[in-house]
């Protein structure tokens, strides 16, 4: 495991092999596994959980209630959510589980809404907006994201 001396992580839950780099955030609870690379400028909240052999990008920040399987990409400055009525100052809100299912890719600059299930083996193209679930081997493009043609397994 290797952790840059310029970022701050909190989590005991780190796998063997996981490299984080420099100006990168991670909060006590999370947990992320074997032979990740999680690149500069991230934040992963508490509440969150990334399996193995995950890359995620520059300037990507994991709220809590995301999940992240295995084998999955994420591309530079992905946007996740997890509050759909969101407020300033409201610590009551109710916030929602999001998955990435195993290997799939999320394409930089993509927006992923809150409580959405990604399958396994999907692509979001770049700059997508992901407002419904996508089914397992699904490709989808724009804004709202939608299903553009099925990918083989």
């Amino acid at each position: 495991m290797f952790i840059h001396k310029l970022s701050d992580v909190q989590s005991q839950s780190i796998g063997e092999g996981t490299n984080i780099w420099q100006f990168v955030v991670v909060l006590k609870n999370a947990v992320i596994g074997k032979n990740c690379n999680i690149c500069t400028s991230c934040f992963i909240e508490n509440d969150v959980v990334i399996g193995d052999s995950v890359t995620v990008k520059s300037g990507v920040y994991i709220w809590d209630g995301v999940r992240i399987h295995d084998n999955v990409f994420i591309g530079p400055c992905v946007a996740f959510t997890n509050d759909k009525y969101p407020r300033s100052k409201n610590h009551n809100a109710n916030l929602f589980e999001t998955i990435i299912g195993e290997n799939s890719s999320v394409g930089a600059n993509s927006t992923i809404l809150p409580g959405v299930r990604i399958g396994r083996n999907c692509m979001i193209g770049a700059g997508s907006v992901v407002t419904k679930d996508v089914p397992d081997n699904a490709l989808v493009l724009g804004n709202p994201a939608n299903i553009v043609k099925f990918l083989e397994a």
